[in-house]
């Protein structure tokens, strides 16, 4: 880890952000570790991580928080943001190494449940967070895809959305299964089960036992409906 904070703040990050979730996600979901080592950039404000990644990877960053450089082998952050986009970006090159195959729409439904997280009894654990208003919003209008469409789009199809529909349904769908003690089992059994089904929609509704998705989705989006930040609601 390389940052432009003070040492003990940079070392704060990497004990109580990096280390804790490195911990939990190798013990619920990933068993290889990055083939390479990785180097996380942690810059304290906006225009130190826009200056740092122009002069250090020639890059103009596409999100304000942060981002995965495959090429670079490097997370690169405005830690001024918080930690939980480098929790999200963390996800990325485990399942890289672990899941190469894995479509869009599960890497980053999974990345970004976890960029709102917390332990529970020893296992991280998302919340909600800034990116349900706008899928609730999305419910309302009758503007969220399928689950069948979701889970098919390419990496073109998914990041090509700006309202940020893509990435609020997947989150929720992965803070479902979650919330019904299924989403390790669901990774498990769609990396076992990845040639036969790439984009993870059949193991999907086997993990769920709905023979219906569009009945499926509709109980999904009364559910979303009912979440609020910061309050935790089970699924029966």
């Amino acid at each position: 880890m390389i940052g432009d904070e003070p040492k003990a703040a940079v070392q704060q990050h990497a004990e109580g952000t990096v280390k804790w979730a490195v911990d939990r996600l190798r013990q619920d979901f990933f068993s290889k570790d990055p083939n390479e080592i990785l180097d996380i950039w942690l810059f304290k404000d906006a225009a130190s991580y826009e200056q740092h990644s122009q002069l250090l990877f020639g890059e103009t960053p596409t999100t304000p928080y942060g981002y995965y450089s495959s090429t670079h082998k490097a997370l690169i952050m405005n830690i001024e943001t918080g930690g939980g986009t480098l929790v999200h970006e963390i996800v990325h090159p485990f399942m890289e190494a672990n899941f190469p195959a894995c479509p869009p729409w599960f890497n980053e439904g999974l990345g970004s449940l976890f960029e709102q997280c917390g332990d529970s009894d020893g296992h991280i654990h998302g919340f909600t967070n800034w990116r349900l208003p706008g899928l609730q919003q999305a419910i309302r209008s009758k503007a969220v895809p399928s689950f069948k469409e979701l889970t098919g789009l390419d990496a073109h199809g998914f990041y090509n959305d700006e309202r940020g529909v893509n990435y609020a349904q997947a989150r929720y769908l992965c803070y479902y299964l979650q919330q019904k003690g299924l989403l390790v089992r669901f990774y498990q059994e769609f990396l076992s089960r990845q040639k036969q089904d790439p984009s993870g929609y059949l193991t999907l509704q086997r993990i769920l036992a709905e023979t219906d998705m569009d009945l499926f989705k509709a109980k999904w989006e009364k559910y979303v409906l009912t979440l609020r930040q910061g309050y935790e609601v089970t699924v029966e």
